[in-house]
């Protein structure tokens, strides 16, 4: 694997690892906050579409 290669996975790790972040966010609303904080919801999963959009689209760019 070349240094190119190597590098490519490291960002789309770090791509996945943004989406997930943002996920979690949300579980963590879902299952402790939902009644008071369902307001959030909205701007978290517009972020979530955006990174694993992002994530995919550096993944098909770059062949992974």
């Amino acid at each position: 694997m070349t240094g190119e290669q190597k590098e490519n996975k490291r960002e789309l790790a770090k791509l996945k690892r943004m989406a997930v972040e943002i996920a979690s966010e949300i579980h963590d609303i879902v299952e402790d906050t939902l009644w008071t904080d369902y307001e959030k919801m909205i701007g978290l999963s517009q972020k979530l579409k955006v990174a694993v959009e992002e994530a995919n689209s550096f993944k098909e760019t770059h062949g992974l």
